[in-house]
């Protein structure tokens, strides 16, 4: 089977030589974003790989019209694709799994970084001041975790943090068992207003846009510390910063923010950011931004490939494939 695996990183080309030997996959590689310039390169393809690059409408039929029928993002996430116009046109759709230590491990360290301060502490190191004022954190053990979203890296989260004996308060949808042997399911706005902190683990939705809002955030207790490594959707940045800059929100560690499309991945050094929301909250002391790297170990890098190409190789086959949406 040919595959073509467009934007691939330095870092997964090991991988894409590793695995398509493995599989039997004629790989074409393509270090630019998947574009009306380079859908050429998928000539003789059913199946490309891509990044989380934006696919609309117009391109999705554009691949469409070349003989594409698969299109596989090497993320869980998939809403960069316009999932209702590949429904109407018979384009299939796949995201792909990938170790849940990662983002659960990183999730853990940003809880830890936000209660004891960490970027206040560092900032003052670096400048030589070694004072105490001001950088006082609180430990786990007396703090009410609200986990929202309880799929694999949420479960993982809790479990984790249960070591640290926090008092764990959940929400999903769906239910899950072994979340009642870390903590409890409660309705959502009982988690808002009884957590001291409040970590997110779901997709981005039409459901669930902008669950972190003004009367959201009303709800919470004073000072709560937010952490988000699931997608920047979820958090209404106007309503946040608003809340960050009155001391309701008392700090934040986010992986992920609105808007960072075209942003994350790049080096922007001597840039103005095209994301005033992203340049307030990189600004506050109490607020950690990092961008979008919770996924980013080299288990993670791997399985993120390899699935990538084991989705198309079932795809073409026309085997039962868990990673394909559509």
């Amino acid at each position: 089977m040919k595959m073509t695996a467009y934007n691939y990183r330095p870092d997964e080309l090991v991988y894409f030589k590793k695995f398509a030997p493995k599989y039997g996959i004629d790989l074409v590689l393509e270090k630019g974003v998947p574009s009306a310039e380079t859908i050429g390169k998928a000539a003789g393809c059913h199946c490309i790989s891509i990044m989380t690059t934006p696919l609309g409408a117009e391109l999705i039929q554009k691949f469409y019209d070349a003989g594409i029928r698969f299109i596989s993002t090497r993320s869980i996430g998939y809403d960069h694709i316009d999932i209702s116009a590949a429904k109407k046109i018979g384009m299939h759709i796949g995201n792909v799994s990938y170790t849940t230590n990662s983002v659960a491990d990183y999730t853990v360290m940003l809880i830890l970084m936000a209660t004891r301060k960490i970027k206040s502490i560092a900032l003052r190191s670096r400048a030589q001041d070694f004072s105490l004022n001001g950088l006082q954190g609180v430990e786990l053990h007396n703090l009410t975790v609200g986990v929202i979203g309880t799929g694999r890296i949420g479960r993982l989260v809790a479990k984790r943090l249960s070591a640290f004996g926090c008092h764990i308060v959940a929400y999903d949808l769906y239910e899950n068992e072994e979340i009642k042997s870390f903590g409890k399911y409660v309705p959502l706005k009982q988690l808002f207003a009884e957590s001291d902190v409040i970590t997110m683990h779901m997709p981005a939705t039409k459901d669930n846009y902008h669950l972190i809002n003004k009367e959201t955030i009303a709800s919470m207790k004073d000072g709560v510390f937010i952490v988000n490594t699931a997608r920047g959707s979820l958090i209404d940045t106007s309503a946040f910063i608003d809340a960050v800059e009155r001391g309701k929100i008392g700090g934040a560690a986010l992986d992920v923010v609105e808007n960072e499309a075209g942003l994350y991945y790049r080096n922007h050094e001597c840039d103005i950011l095209k994301n005033r929301g992203m340049s307030l909250l990189k600004s506050f002391p109490n607020v950690i931004v990092t961008p979008h790297t919770a996924f980013y170990t080299d288990q993670a890098v791997s399985d993120m490939v390899e699935n990538s190409i084991k989705s198309c190789l079932l795809f073409s086959q026309g085997k039962e494939n868990p990673w394909q949406i559509v």
